[in-house]
């Protein structure tokens, strides 16, 4: 079999501890020669009392650290300036990113707006990020985005759209998975996020353009380990095996989708954040069935090789086992406890129309799904959804 030229990136050092983030200094101070840290968090994990102990423990091996605490769901642009102008206004020479994929997407930004003269406006879409950046560390508290090992920012832009910024300067040079700091998410929180990245996993494997033999292995394992503990860690929010195998899912996740990117859900999902605020990792997990459901008869044999994966009981041809796969999904996300519906989460009828013409607008996204979306189809599987 001949393999088709593909090119593979990733973050060059990653570190996975249990309690590593109460040694971040330690483990930094070794790393970088830096010292003036601009830490960028969110307001809810101060107050949860989780930054003061990491912001000691930098402080303690040498570092000043200033905190930005500003960042909320689903970014926008101004939150990016405001943070630009406090990293500034302290002279930080590092940045690390410290949360959801939202603080971790406004770190890379800010790591590379930091030292260029480049407007952000400029950066978004492919490869239109110029120059270096400062040093970047990112450590996620979630087990979903996988943001601390892509290439990609995704910002809302006006009122309800999204634009995402994606260039190899956005990977950042160390990576901390603790999945201690995972402990206290809140089990819809850890059922949304965790279908996030099995999402990432699956679109990965069935991306149309940029799928390869690094990528898919990554996909494999991340879809085996996220299955495997979904149900476990949201049922025990505690159980540290399930913990740690939920946020290494995510990040071998993220490092699969940021070679072979998502498709349809992800395009789908942005509109549901943009109008009505729902966060990513449900707003994926509202729009999984049904895609899943269009996609299967283009990729029917891909889902089936998934469902041997998640160990799907039964056999058959690959239509067989390709909806025993997606009836297994259904499963897994009925019982992680998160809305199934989009009426649940206060979406309206008459808004679906509204919902598909913006979807349209993911051209970067739609272009790697299997099967071609039309408007009409969108608000098909919007409807479906409903």
């Amino acid at each position: 079999m001949t393999i088709n030229p593909f090119e593979f990136r990733t973050v060059p050092s990653m570190q996975v501890a249990w309690g590593g983030a109460a040694k971040l200094g330690e483990i930094l101070a070794g790393r970088f020669v830096q010292r003036k840290a601009l830490l960028i968090t969110d307001s809810g994990l101060v107050k949860a009392g989780l930054i003061q102990p990491i912001a000691e423990a930098l402080s303690v091996s040498g570092f000043s650290v200033e905190t930005f605490d500003k960042v909320v769901a689903d970014p926008p642009e101004h939150v990016v300036a405001e943070c630009v102008a406090s990293a500034k206004a302290f002279g930080a020479d590092i940045v690390i990113g410290l949360g959801g994929g939202s603080s971790l997407d406004i770190a890379k930004l800010v790591a590379v707006l930091l030292v260029s003269d480049q407007s952000l406006s400029d950066m978004y879409g492919i490869g239109n990020v110029k120059g270096s950046r400062a040093p970047l560390v990112l450590v996620p508290t979630t087990a979903g985005t996988g943001s601390e090992v892509t290439n990609i920012s995704i910002i809302t832009t006006g009122e309800t759209t999204k634009m995402g910024v994606v260039s190899p300067q956005l990977y950042a040079d160390f990576v901390l998975l603790d999945a201690e700091l995972t402990v206290g998410l809140p089990q819809v929180h850890t059922a949304a996020t965790g279908i996030d990245a099995m999402v990432h996993a699956i679109e990965a494997y069935t991306s149309k353009h940029k799928k390869n033999p690094l990528s898919d292995c990554l996909a494999r394992e991340a879809l085996r380990l996220l299955g495997d503990n979904l149900v476990a860690a949201c049922k025990d929010g505690k159980n540290r095996h399930a913990r740690e195998a939920m946020l290494l899912g995510a990040t071998l996740a993220g490092q699969a989708f940021a070679n072979s990117p998502v498709a349809a859900v992800h395009a789908l999902a942005y509109p549901l954040g943009g109008h009505y605020h729902i966060p990513h990792g449900l707003s994926n997990a509202l729009m999984l069935g049904p895609i899943l459901r269009f996609n299967a008869a283009a990729a029917a044999p891909l889902y089936a090789e998934l469902a041997d994966v998640l160990k799907v009981p039964g056999e058959g041809d690959a239509t067989t086992r390709s909806t025993a796969f997606v009836q297994h999904m259904e499963k897994l996300m009925d019982e992680s406890g998160a809305p199934r519906r989009l009426r649940d989460v206060g979406v309206t009828d008459n808004s679906l129309a509204m919902l598909a013409l913006d979807a349209m607008k993911q051209t970067r996204l739609l272009v790697n799904n299997p099967v071609e979306v039309r408007e009409e189809d969108a608000l098909a599987l919007y409807r479906e959804a409903f």
